[in-house]
């Protein structure tokens, strides 16, 4: 009689234990990041963000839910059919839980389409386009780090009120660029400046010669950088080279990283200001995790990107934990709704329309005299809270929101 009162409450046991293994699919949740691993991105984001990814999984102890977590990687080439490519492969064939990435705004917003066609969880941790959270947001993508909108509310506003009224811009001819040229001139419009012209670049060029006598020409106080990585780097070092910065132009890097910094130098760097929403020398938590990255990455110093793969991995192996699956659905109705205490950004949150919302910092590039040593390259100017840096939710038209 035992034995026949036993059995049935462990099979019951059994039962009810079931479905909670059988929440997380095929036994590993397994991550991929799709970046640009090769080219004029390389540095701000590449193997960098494998190896945040990687220190991430590393800290939260390999698993989740009791199940192997894997990462994976590969090459985006910034180009929005490769994305497409392989993020379809990704999600179909090889189980992909969640992309991190993807390189370009151009690519990340076509991976950001097949996330919503396939209802598989995509973190856009690489671009800045506001579109992403705007008239292209769907329910599976979360902008992680930065986007158009705070750029222009950081370094765009600060410029202007600093008395650069009138604009030039220098544009990378696709979706990131025309989207942070849009933005910028709204701000500098709202706050009685003129835009007196611009031209648009091939992205990944080698020769601004063309563009830049163009900007002289215009005779504008502001030459707006509304391009990133190596485009930055040579359109600064060009426009030295050709004297604007003695001509009385200034220039205006809409979009730098550390990384920029560290090949410009501080010589022609110096005065620079720039918006980010990460610097490895800002608080105690930064600096250790950055020094952490940096042994595994030559003593380089990570930028907002690389730190945005880290936080963006635990967050998202958080939700998993909490929601008790990797359903992607409940994955990301969990991230959407757990307030965030990050140790890289500061409290945060997600947003109905994806935007991940955090503080920036509005800093500016010190002389070579005021550095202590290697990395040694911001002085905080303010930091700028996530309800001013980042664009009110019902002004971006995202369906999710409208």
């Amino acid at each position: 009689m035992k034995r026949v009162c036993i059995w049935p409450a462990v099979l019951s046991a059994v039962f009810l234990a079931t479905p909670a293994v059988a929440q997380v699919s095929d036994d590993v949740i397994k991550l991929g990041v799709l970046t640009d691993m090769s080219s004029l991105y390389a540095d701000i984001n590449g193997p960098g963000a494998v190896v945040a990814t990687q220190m991430a999984v590393e800290d939260f102890g390999g698993t989740v839910l009791g199940k192997k977590i894997e990462v994976i990687q590969a090459d985006v080439q910034n180009k929005a059919d490769v994305a497409v490519a392989i993020a379809g492969r990704w999600y179909d064939t090889e189980k992909v839980d969640v992309i991190l990435g993807t390189g370009a705004s151009s690519s990340s917003l076509a991976t950001s389409g097949v996330a919503k066609d396939k209802k598989k969880v995509y973190l856009a941790t690489d671009p800045a386009s506001s579109d992403i959270t705007g008239k292209a947001c769907n329910a599976y993508t979360i902008h992680w780090v930065y986007d158009t909108i705070a750029l222009a509310n950081g370094t765009g506003s600060a410029v202007v009120k600093a008395g650069g009224k009138t604009w030039f811009f220098l544009t990378a001819d696709y979706a990131f660029g025309h989207a942070l040229e849009r933005d910028v001139t709204a701000v500098v419009t709202a706050n009685d400046g003129k835009v007196v012209g611009g031209v648009r670049h091939p992205i990944n060029t080698s020769d601004f010669s063309s563009f830049l006598l163009q900007a002289q020409s215009s005779k504008a106080q502001i030459i707006g950088l509304a391009n990133a990585g190596g485009d930055t780097i040579n359109s600064i070092k060009q426009g030295a080279e050709f004297g604007l910065l003695a001509g009385g132009q200034k220039l205006a890097g809409l979009l730098v990283f550390i990384s920029d910094i560290h090949t410009i130098g501080l010589k022609q760097a110096q005065g620079l200001n720039l918006t980010e929403a990460f610097y490895w020398d800002l608080n105690d938590n930064t600096r250790a995790w950055s020094k952490r990255w940096s042994a595994k990455m030559n003593g380089r110093m990570p930028t907002m990107i690389q730190a945005g793969f880290y936080s963006a991995t635990r967050n998202y192996l958080e939700a998993i934990k909490a929601a008790g699956t990797d359903d992607a659905d409940k994955v990301i109705a969990k991230l959407k709704s757990t307030p965030m205490d990050d140790p890289l950004f500061g409290k945060g949150y997600v947003r109905k329309d994806g935007r991940k919302m955090h503080d920036m910092h509005l800093f500016e590039v010190k002389k070579p005299e005021e550095s202590k040593g290697p990395w040694d390259y911001y002085k905080l100017v303010r930091t700028i809270p996530a309800e001013e840096a980042f664009r009110p939710m019902d002004k971006g038209g995202c369906p999710l929101v409208n």
